[in-house]
């Protein structure tokens, strides 16, 4: 096989152990290579860390493309893998006549920058706005490095105020922090840390508690410390009427409905739509307030469209009975329910699990959480760099010779929303085999998991951080066997070329997402209106 199209052996495991995992036995396979219809040159993880953008966006806090220290592309790549496998093998047995399916780790990555790549290229002349230096993660006076999450402006004043930090830092330094999930950035203000390592931890510890403020400790150690299953089922009781495949997606003709926010709960539904699902959105009166933050495409957010296009919207009130009865309603036609609420609010709103299934039998109820199954004591926000801090995913996201930190690329809320449809799509292909529903619980602590990370922080290697030429940067897989500084002397092209003739394969970085957008040799993957989306990451035959 050529370079492009030889198998992604990593994305390959991941498949295999999710599907293991699932108890499924898919009668299509899914093929994953390299590049699919991106025409570049991509072998390995680190080109396409490379050439999609993923340097880009993971270096923006230090202000220069930097290798995400895990194969993450080649992870989601495998998860996809499953997705195509269970979609496929799911619209075979009802009818459609489906043998095989396709993907690649560079689709994947696509999807992974996605938000980024809509903002970049929105049609709203808001300039993006993101400035390295200054991020998270904090450090105590006893050397503690440590995450903070607070998703109210409320507790980040008091939290500070408690700690006797200035007022015109702690304004200033909301934003920044609030935002750093939409711009993988966080300049926060030099002396809100210089406050903290003037403070013990335990004091620190105190003041979050009493302001409702999460603090949680960066593990050093990259092993995930309680090894937990991506999805478990559960079975619901009764059963369901089969689906017949009328045509179009693997997954038309199923109805799923979402009540979800943020990144993880939405991805879920994402990627179902993607496949073919009509996805209804349940949004409250007035619509999520996430439709109005700029950048606009058009009339409503490029990031949220990223995640939400294409999706029915039905505004309800679930604080009201007569929203719950609509929601109930809603779910009676449906296949599946997905949803990321908080611990116990389905419970106390009469809309778990067991609830829906009274509604709907052989209903497949979605719960994507931050940290089941584990069992804290007081929990802390479920949010992704505090799930990164704790599960290890920080301590493996950089060499060893820098200290541990989340990615300020989503890594967790994106892998989990792929994790979560991936245990629908898994439930819904057991249903048609069975008749039965099923309660699939995941969160973004079960899929850090999916992502496979050395038994201990590893060195820095070549591969680490890009070169500097002349005109921008080259990632290499291995070392040039030559002074870095004379790299700067020539542009990234010539070197490309002459470091070709030597037998070392080298991927020019992007350092601009538009750029990428525009790039013909991408544009099979991608679809252009207002902003630049991912086209669907399968091919199926």
């Amino acid at each position: 096989m050529t370079a492009t199209v030889r198998r992604a052996e990593l994305a390959d495991r991941v498949a295999a152990e999710l599907l293991r995992e699932l108890g499924a036995s898919p009668s299509v396979r899914c093929e994953i290579d390299w590049a699919g219809p991106v025409e570049l040159p991509l072998a390995d993880e680190t080109a396409v860390q490379a050439a999609c953008g993923i340097m880009h966006v993971h270096g923006r806090a230090s202000g220069t493309p930097q290798r995400l220290g895990l194969d993450y592309a080649s992870t989601v790549a495998g998860v996809l893998a499953a997705q195509g496998a269970l979609a496929g093998s799911l619209a075979r047995a009802r009818g459609a006549r489906i043998d095989s399916a396709r993907t690649s780790v560079a689709q994947s990555a696509l999807l992974i920058v996605g938000q980024y790549l809509a903002v970049a290229t929105s049609d709203d002349e808001w300039a993006e706005s993101w400035e390295p230096g200054g991020r998270p993660p904090f450090r105590s006076r006893e050397g503690i490095r440590f995450e903070l999450e607070t998703l109210r402006p409320e507790g980040w004043q008091r939290f500070w105020q408690q700690l006797g930090a200035d007022p015109a830092d702690i304004a200033t330094g909301w934003l920044p922090f609030q935002q750093r999930f939409a711009t993988a950035a966080a300049r926060l203000p030099e002396r809100l840390h210089t406050r903290l390592r003037q403070l013990c931890y335990a004091e620190i510890a105190r003041a979050a508690e009493e302001s409702g403020v999460s603090a949680l400790p960066v593990r050093d150690d990259p092993a995930q410390p309680v090894e937990v299953p991506a999805c478990t089922f559960l079975d619901l009781p009764g059963s369901a009427t089969a689906r017949s495949w009328t045509g179009g997606g693997p997954l038309d003709g199923i109805v799923v409905v979402e009540s979800t926010r943020r990144i993880q709960g939405p991805m879920a539904g994402h990627v179902l739509g993607m496949l073919g699902a009509e996805v209804i959105r349940v949004e409250p009166p007035g619509g999520d307030p996430m439709r109005g933050v700029p950048p606009m495409s058009g009339e409503c957010s490029a990031r949220f469209r990223a995640l939400n296009d294409g999706k029915r919207v039905e505004e309800l009130d679930l604080k009201s009975a007569a929203g719950r009865r609509e929601l109930r309603e809603l779910v009676a036609g449906a296949d599946a329910f997905v949803h990321n609420w908080a611990p116990g609010r389905a419970e106390r709103s009469g809309l778990d699990a067991d609830d829906l299934a009274r509604t709907r039998p052989g209903l497949v109820y979605a719960w994507s959480s931050g940290w089941a199954p584990l069992d804290w004591p007081y929990p802390p926000l479920g949010t992704d760099f505090l799930v990164q801090a704790h599960s290890g995913i920080a301590a493996a996201a950089y060499p060893q010779q820098e200290p541990p930190a989340p990615s300020l690329l989503t890594v967790t809320d994106i892998l989990g929303g792929l994790v979560c449809a991936t245990g629908v799509l898994g439930a819904l292909l057991r249903r048609e085999r069975t008749g039965l529903g099923a309660r699939v619980d995941s969160s973004l602590y079960s899929a850090a998991g999916v992502l496979p990370r050395p038994d201990r922080r590893r060195a820095r290697a070549p591969r680490d951080r890009p070169l500097a030429t002349a005109d921008g940067y080259l990632a290499l897989s291995e070392s040039p066997g030559l002074d870095p500084a004379l790299l700067r002397e020539d542009t990234t092209e010539n070197w490309r070329n002459r470091l070709a003739e030597r037998g070392i394969h080298a991927t020019p970085v992007c350092v601009d997402l538009r750029e990428l957008a525009a790039d013909p040799r991408v544009g099979k993957a991608l679809h252009h209106s207002t902003h630049v989306a991912p086209t669907p990451a399968w091919e199926f035959a």
